[in-house]
């Protein structure tokens, strides 16, 4: 359910920013000329990284015919590398991540350059592009519950707790499944970070005014406070993920 409702906030919002952002383009030969120089661009990007998936919105102005300035937002979510969900027990089965203690969403801007390694000659070819940014980020931590049957409870109203909570083990109860979304949103904490990204594209689009590119790279966040998110497990200041995406959009005048 997390992730149906993340996905589709993250796609609605790729499909409202991007088309406010590039009316009037102002095509120029109807992009078939490779060897002009176009001032502004916008692109979003879909794509999954080892610790999640996640969507971007990215503005940029052209400084030179190989590199331009841009500011972005992005957002996504982030897995522990030792989830595993398991089916829960009892007829109201759901499924569910043993030891987990939060639903963490990041989200943030970046500001950064985008340079040209390899120009584009014509529509067949490939353009080679890295960029770099940095960026405030913020972790959004909401509280992951589990419907169980206490031997002491009800059969008919399980009762909903978290894995750090009155000494959860495998043997407190039978676990039904995840708990509704909503419970514990009122609880929800932030965490401020820092992010830093390098990426490589690899641009193919058959017109010089579109966007079209397949860009991987690396990115680093740092939180001070130490974000919690399986049990049992330490927390992470740290978190370097590699990822892989779509890039679209258009350029104008």
């Amino acid at each position: 359910m997390f992730r149906i409702s993340l996905m589709s906030f993250l796609i609605s919002a790729s499909s409202f920013f991007l088309p406010a952002q590039i009316q009037n383009p102002g095509n120029y030969d109807n992009g078939t000329n490779f060897n002009i120089l176009y001032k502004s661009d916008a692109s979003g990007k879909l794509y999954v990284n080892t610790r999640g998936y996640g969507i971007s919105f990215r503005r940029a102005k052209h400084v030179t015919s190989n590199s331009s300035n841009f500011y972005e937002v992005d957002v996504r979510a982030l897995k522990h590398p030792k989830e595993v969900k398991l089916t829960g027990d009892g007829p109201e089965k759901k499924r569910y991540v043993y030891g987990k203690l939060n639903n963490v969403l990041l989200a943030g801007g970046n500001i950064g350059t985008q340079k040209v390694l390899f120009t584009k000659a014509d529509s067949k070819a490939v353009e080679v592009r890295y960029s770099y940014s940095l960026g405030p980020f913020f972790a959004l931590a909401k509280p992951y519950y589990v419907r169980v049957y206490k031997s002491s409870s009800n059969k008919k109203d399980p009762t909903l707790i978290r894995f750090d909570q009155d000494g959860f083990t495998s043997d407190s109860g039978r676990v039904v499944g995840r708990a509704p979304f909503s419970k514990g949103l009122p609880d929800m904490k932030i965490y401020p970070g820092v992010n830093a990204k390098f990426n490589l594209s690899f641009e193919y689009a058959p017109y010089s005014n579109l966007i079209r590119a397949i860009e991987t790279g690396v990115s680093i966040d740092y939180f001070p406070n130490a974000l919690p998110i399986m049990f049992r497990n330490p927390s992470e200041n740290i978190v370097v993920t590699i990822n892989l995406g779509f890039v679209f959009g258009r350029k104008w005048y």
